[in-house]
């Protein structure tokens, strides 16, 4: 069963603190997941002076690939529920002197997104929205003509064996609000419905992905 919203939210203040090295363990099992983030920015096609949406940034991870992308003259609007993780965003912007990033606390179903943007990036955070299609449907309308929505997202592979193989990583990713039955909600879907040219590159025999769509 899935986490409510509320409980989501408590889970990641408590582990705000240590987020980014948590997160960087799951190396140790093969799941390349700087990598899959990499990909993920690299598929957005952005440029200098874009605007740009990331939902759920949570620590800012992502900020250091955005910023080479959109430049000093671009625009980063980072996205994020749990007011821990953005202090955490914060101390990295302030850190590093970027004054193009802006910080928005909000639920992702209740973000409204800017007229005309260049691209939109959700890592590892989207399926945990129960309204993820109504988001990729806003952010869809929002986007400027043929440019991108990216998502990197947790799937069930549909090999033989899948499941159980699902079963035994589920305490690996637990700690994140991860629950089985959130392998029913296929973001890359609601892509098709939205958005045109819609690609699913699969990643970790299946278990990740990084799909991209144009508006």
């Amino acid at each position: 069963m899935s986490l409510h919203r509320d409980a989501i939210i408590d889970v990641y203040r408590r582990r705000a603190r240590r987020y980014d090295v948590t997160a960087s363990l799951y190396y140790l099992i093969g799941f390349r997941i700087g990598a899959y983030r990499r990909a993920a920015t690299a598929s957005l096609g952005l440029r200098h002076g874009d605007t740009f949406v990331e939902i759920g940034c949570g620590t800012g991870l992502n900020f250091p690939l955005l910023e080479r992308h959109v430049g000093p003259t671009g625009r980063i609007l980072g996205v994020d529920a749990t007011d821990a993780m953005l202090a955490r965003a914060r101390r990295r912007v302030e850190r590093e002197r970027w004054g193009n990033v802006e910080l928005v606390a909000c639920d992702a179903a209740g973000f409204e997104f800017p007229c005309g943007v260049g691209g939109i990036l959700s890592t590892f955070a989207l399926t945990l929205v129960p309204e993820y299609d109504a988001v990729i449907a806003k952010g869809a309308r929002a986007l400027a003509p043929g440019r991108r929505w990216v998502v990197a997202d947790l799937k069930l592979p549909e090999w033989r064996g899948a499941g159980i193989c699902a079963r035994a990583l589920l305490p690996l990713y637990r700690p994140f609000a991860v629950t089985l039955d959130l392998a029913d909600r296929h973001p890359w879907e609601s892509m098709a419905r939205h958005l045109k040219r819609v690609t699913l590159s699969p990643r970790f025999f299946g278990f990740a992905y990084v799909a991209t769509g144009e508006a």
